[in-house]
């Protein structure tokens, strides 16, 4: 008896095999996944149909905008899981979709051999084996032409019989199958992803302050010291150095020495106060030199394969043009004055913040993106952001999306202490890297802890680590007091476990440890309020130790890349052991003794196939810290570190010759 219609709404038809779980995805596919150009990208995602019949999948990928997909077939891993790796070809976003389907052959196949086993045939066997077998020809045809009559061979032998030297043959042909091009009406997930160049994976970061670069202890530094001290970075290995801001720093409420609110005469101020009646944020403090002779930085820069990186602080002094020309851009206080940035208890009176909600958001928006296209236009691709957590998420979207398009290959930096989840939404949004907590990160638990959380998903999709031991607002804990031993452990740790690291120079090489107050991380005497000469040739400099270890960073491919980053158990809490292995097999060790004050030793037990060796199989390891080669084994190793010599080993490891 035939069920009469209860007028009930069906869902629509849907595609009977289901894809969910993809990676990488970012925050429910809301933002594009980072990838570098030419690196391998693995996709995932959980592939499955209802019953019993077996699944295929492909990931498709293509630059945005492009007609033409890549179609790339996925692996099987087991419980439904499907994998694939692609290689984005260029620059800047790209669309990925992961689409699946019932494999209608390789479920026949399967059926077919168990019968065969079981001396059960079906009458229907070779119709339905030639006809699936003429269809994947067909599939073939539109993407391997040349291949698709071999299939097409098979289909018509299944016409005929069906017994173990056909299945074995289809069997055979299974990579060549899964080539196949994909069905219309494939069940389809789409991802986002963004594809930069290869400085936003790999960089090795200076900062300095123009104005305390001079040679000359009798006058301050200028843009053309910085052009002669490019050799000095080159030999250290550095390719990316950072200038804060230089542009012209305002009179009204000038700090003077030590974060004096008062500044006496000839004191110079903070950099981050910007603007005066000389300009703005498109402007150079005349003490510096001229935009000439910051163009001359950036040719002499490139020339010796370092980039110039230009510091983006979105705030102004009083002084600044902006607040005569635009006072609504600025937040008021009830008397109608502007307010002065503050993060109670702190004050800084010689900076007013920007009003981002301003009823004119229209022109200060356009304002900031055309400061950035500024510097972009004579050839900066490189800035670090001052404080982004302190602006809107949504003027970050806007702003980065459109510098991106404007000038390609364009990185940014994120200089955001903040909470986590505040951080990593500035890097879903777009920032190329970001600052970490490495800074406050001292002990062995902490640290791999913390490591760990950077290497895997969801961050690791988005959010690329830049290690910073020091910054000119930061002299951390564990460089107080410290000595020679702290900064070169805390190198080690930050070159070594990150691809990207940076250090806040010359202070660092020359160990300045003293700070403003006890428990405080101000420096005394900072220099942000103040010029300083420095000797690079003072004999505690570590400036030696700091090109040993960039040179192997360069040297090391599996130092540039934090994909393959694992932790290995020490029997002693005061080392901590790490490894780091490349695509193409190459690896490195770092060993590095926490406590900088007393000899550390223990055994330190190698995962021998995390680093890719047998375990118990001899290795080679030379030191790029100490110069010093080694005797080891994939297994177990005698280490002692001793912060009167060398606190820290980075090791790059071989076979034997």
């Amino acid at each position: 008896m035939k069920a009469a219609p209860t007028g009930r709404r069906l869902p629509p038809p849907l595609g009977p095999v289901v894809i969910e779980n993809p990676e990488p995805l970012v925050a429910c596919g809301r933002f594009a996944a980072k990838a570098i150009v030419g690196d391998e990208l693995v996709v995932s995602a959980d592939v499955f149909a209802h019953g019993h019949d077996l699944v295929r999948a492909a990931v498709r990928v293509r630059c945005s905008g492009a007609r033409r997909w890549e179609e790339v077939p996925m692996a099987s891993e087991g419980n439904d899981r499907f994998r694939a790796v692609v290689v984005p070809a260029g620059e800047g976003p790209f669309e990925v979709e992961i689409v699946g389907a019932v494999d209608h052959l390789a479920s026949w196949a399967r059926d077919a051999r168990r019968r065969l086993e079981a001396d059960r045939p079906d009458p229907f066997e070779t119709i339905e084996g030639s006809r699936w077998l003429k269809e994947a020809a067909a599939a073939l045809e539109a993407v391997e032409a040349s291949k698709a009559a071999a299939v097409q061979a098979l289909a018509s032998r299944a016409a005929e019989r069906v017994d173990g030297e056909l299945l074995r043959e289809i069997d055979g042909a299974q990579q060549l199958l899964a080539r196949r091009a994909m069905p219309r009406g494939a069940s389809l997930l789409r991802l986002k992803g963004f594809a930069s160049r290869e400085r936003a994976a790999f960089s090795t970061w200076y900062e300095l302050f123009p104005r305390s670069a001079s040679p000359d202890p009798a006058r301050s530094g200028t843009l053309r010291d910085v052009v002669a001290r490019l050799g000095y970075l080159e030999r250290l290995g550095f390719d990316v150095v950072y200038l804060p801001p230089i542009h012209p720093i305002g009179l009204s409420a000038r700090k003077g020495r030590g974060n004096s609110p008062v500044a006496g005469p000839g004191e110079v101020g903070s950099p981050w106060a910007i603007g005066s009646a000389e300009g703005g944020h498109t402007a150079v403090e005349p003490s510096l030199g001229t935009l000439e002779d910051f163009d001359e930085l950036c040719r002499a820069a490139r020339e010796r394969g370092i980039e110039v990186a230009l510091d983006l602080a979105f705030q102004c002094s009083p002084d600044h043009p902006w607040v005569s020309e635009h006072p609504d851009w600025f937040r008021h206080r009830p008397d109608g004055s502007i307010a002065c940035a503050e993060n109670p208890p702190k004050r800084y009176e010689d900076i007013y913040p920007l009003d981002f909600d301003t009823a004119d958001r229209q022109g200060l928006w356009e304002a900031l993106a055309g400061v950035v296209g500024f510097w972009a236009e004579r050839g900066v691709r490189i800035f670090r952001v001052d404080n982004p957590h302190t602006k809107p998420f949504a003027f970050w979207e806007w702003l980065l999306g459109e510098m991106k398009r404007a000038y390609p290959g364009t990185l940014f930096l994120s200089e955001a202490f903040t909470r986590p989840r505040v951080m990593h939404r500035l890097a879903e949004l777009g920032f190329d890297q970001s600052y970490t907590y490495f800074t406050w990160r001292d002990s062995k638990w902490e640290l791999e802890e913390y490591f760990k959380e950077l290497v895997s998903p969801p961050g690791v999709h988005y959010l690329r680590p830049n290690l910073w031991p020091n910054t000119p607002d930061i002299l951390a804990k564990s460089l107080q007091r410290g000595g020679r031993a702290s900064f070169v452990a805390r190198l080690v740790l930050a070159a070594g476990l990150s691809a990207s690291y940076g250090i806040y120079g010359p202070v660092f090489e020359l160990g300045w440890d003293e700070p403003a107050a006890a428990g405080s991380e101000e420096y005394k005497d900072s220099e942000k309020y103040q010029v300083h000469h420095h000797d690079l040739d003072d004999p505690a400099s570590i400036a030696e130790v700091i090109a040993r270890v960039n040179a192997a960073r360069r040297a090391n491919a599996a130092l540039q890349r934090n994909r393959e980053l694992a932790f290995h158990a020490v029997d002693n809490d005061q080392l901590i052991c790490w490894s780091k292995r490349s695509a193409a097999g190459d690896a490195v060790i770092g060993v590095v003794n926490l406590d900088h004050r007393f000899v550390q030793a223990g055994f330190v037990e190698l995962d021998a196939a995390r680093l890719g060796f047998e375990p118990g199989e001899p290795l080679v390891v030379d030191d790029a810290v100490s110069q010093e080669r080694y005797d080891w084994v994939a297994g177990r190793n005698f280490v002692r570190l001793d912060p009167a010599g060398w606190p820290a080993h980075l090791l790059s490891v071989r076979r034997p010759s």
